[in-house]
């Protein structure tokens, strides 16, 4: 029977993907990509000629019916976000639900994900986190940067350049300014940095350096703070 397949692509550095992804992405009779535009960046690098469709979060309830009477007819249908692994803070979740509901085989394959190299990176604790993902913009946003603040476990947030700052004095006012923070930004890139140390810190030094990039905040949590083993 054909299946969904979820297939992490690089988040940043294009040699970053399997080759059992490669072998999906050629075999697909489909491939579902958040831009079209940016899959076929990847899918011209690695000489890969296959049909694309646009699956992204402003068509996806409209698409998802559709999508899986093609998996139950006999598509095998490849399913790729711009960058990292769909369904995380990415498209996805919607249509992988409905296929599972459908009786579809779904199959993820292992791959990147931002998260995971700014966590091991950070010095924090990660035998245990959080991933939060981007938090609300407006509505829920206060209620949720309250729930971090006394979140124990290591706390994992991804932001937008334009919101970093932002971010970054919202949580130093729930948190205090002492609170530890790792910032990482363009990961797996040319211009890959990371910044520690504790929130007001970090405040200056992204006040001073304009932010740019897609960046991934690793929290301390609660109950950490006190402990003096935070690599700077």
């Amino acid at each position: 029977m054909a299946k969904l397949i979820v297939v992490p692509t690089p988040v940043g550095n294009l040699e970053d993907i399997t080759l059992r992804a490669l072998r999906v992405l050629k075999e697909a009779d489909l491939i579902l990509a958040e831009d079209t535009r940016t899959t076929s960046i990847l899918l011209k690098h690695y000489e890969i000629q296959n049909r694309l469709q646009s699956h992204h979060k402003f068509n996806e309830h409209q698409t998802i019916e559709r999508l899986t009477e093609r998996i139950k007819a006999g598509e095998n249908i490849a399913l790729v976000s711009d960058a990292g692994t769909p369904a995380i803070s990415d498209p996805g979740f919607l249509l992988v639900r409905e296929c599972i509901q459908k009786g579809i085989e779904v199959e993820c394959l292992p791959g990147a994900t931002a998260f995971i190299p700014a966590l091991v990176i950070s010095g924090l604790p990660d035998d245990k986190f959080c991933f939060e993902g981007f938090l609300p913009i407006k509505k829920g946003r206060q209620a949720r940067l309250l729930k971090i603040s006394s979140e124990e476990r290591t706390n994992i947030i991804y932001e937008s350049p334009y919101r970093l700052l932002k971010t970054l004095m919202q949580l130093s006012e729930v948190c205090g300014n002492n609170r530890k923070v790792s910032v990482s930004r363009e990961l797996s890139k040319r211009f890959e940095e990371t910044i520690r140390g504790a929130l007001e810190e970090v405040i200056s030094h992204f006040s001073k350096n304009e932010p740019k990039g897609e960046f991934v905040i690793i929290l301390e949590g609660a109950k950490c703070e006190k402990k003096e083993n935070y690599l700077l």
